[in-house]
């Protein structure tokens, strides 16, 4: 089946981003109560379990897009990913309350924000001094791999008796045994769906006569990072600041980790295909990754900070970042 038919690529689009969204619910779902029967705090909770299991579309869209040669595709989803992440955030902050989001987070918090800023700079180096193809690897692949695992210890480290999750059990009643088949099927609906999403998006750029990165920044962040936002809103319900912060911002540094990932199936240095268009999108996510990092900060000890003006400037940014990365592209 032709997929570079707008006829025939935009319902494949729209049918795969229903199953992926679906699924990517699913896999937060399940991954919470599997994680709340460990007792942990909710930011680690968030940061691993959660972030993890809500960008497995991003990790699986990535491969099957490199699987297609489309890496601007690839790097697009990811740097968009994590820009609509960080524009969520906003959102979330202006409808319910900017203290209620970004105030009296631990130390722990500050260093997750501050491990995601970090190794976007250290992907954006990458990028602007060029990659060296290792095997099925490259150097600066195993870079980012390094630098995540590195990250994730400080932040596990920085873990104090303050994050321990207080709340009840909010498994549903769901038994661990039901929990992992339920974390495992919705994984295999993400893999069936997301070829499909991936190879529909390249369609549409070809007959749109858009570029797959532009496509990929927009179009598929957007539908990928739909179950980040779905359990975003649903924390910030429950109250539990912590495991939006966890959720998103580790989402933003594991999305970065799909890389080195996705160089795997791509048989040369995903990096290297970047353009400018990729520069202004991964340049524009640190930006308000770091923003968002410094109002947290601000309002770690006091919720009348002036930094907290800043938050209507995230979400203004990521537009503003969109018509930058479509001139480019």
């Amino acid at each position: 089946m032709s997929l570079d038919n707008l006829v025939v690529a935009v319902p494949v689009f729209l049918a795969s981003a229903v199953v992926v969204v679906i699924a990517g619910i699913a896999l937060a779902r399940f991954g919470d109560a599997i994680a709340d029967q460990t007792g942990w705090g909710a930011l680690w909770v968030g940061t691993i379990f959660v972030s993890i299991a809500t960008s497995l579309p991003e990790l699986v869209t990535n491969i099957s897009a490199v699987a297609i040669d489309s890496p601007g595709l690839a790097l697009g989803n990811v740097f968009g990913a994590n820009m609509v992440n960080m524009f969520a955030l906003s959102v979330l902050a202006l409808l319910f309350g900017v203290g209620r989001l970004f105030g009296g987070h631990s130390r722990q918090t500050a260093v997750l924000a501050a491990a995601a800023v970090g190794l976007g700079v250290v992907v954006l180096a990458i990028m602007a001094l060029g990659d060296v193809a290792l095997a099925t690897a490259s150097v600066g692949g195993l870079v980012i791999v390094a630098a995540y695992v590195g990250a994730m210890r400080l932040v596990y480290a920085a873990r104090g008796s303050e994050d321990v999750d207080e709340e009840a059990d909010d498994s549903g009643g769901t038994t661990l045994r039901g929990a992992v088949i339920g974390f495992a099927t919705a994984s295999l609906a993400i893999f069936a769906a997301a070829p499909f999403l991936a190879s529909s998006a390249d369609g549409i750029a070809e007959a749109s006569g858009l570029s797959a990165s532009f496509v990929g920044v927009l179009m598929v962040s957007i539908v990928t990072t739909l179950p980040e936002a779905t359990v975003s809103v649903t924390a910030t319900l429950r109250n539990s600041p912590g495991l939006v912060m966890g959720n998103l911002y580790g989402s933003c540094a594991f999305n970065l980790f799909v890389i080195p990932v996705a160089d795997l199936f791509n048989g040369k240095a995903l990096l290297n295909a970047a353009g400018p268009e990729h520069l202004a999108a991964l340049g524009s996510a640190i930006a308000l990754m770091g923003v968002a990092a410094l109002v947290l900060l601000a309002l770690r000890r006091t919720s009348r900070s002036p930094a907290r003006v800043l938050v209507p400037a995230i979400a203004v940014g990521y537009p503003a970042a969109m018509l930058w990365v479509f001139t480019l592209s």
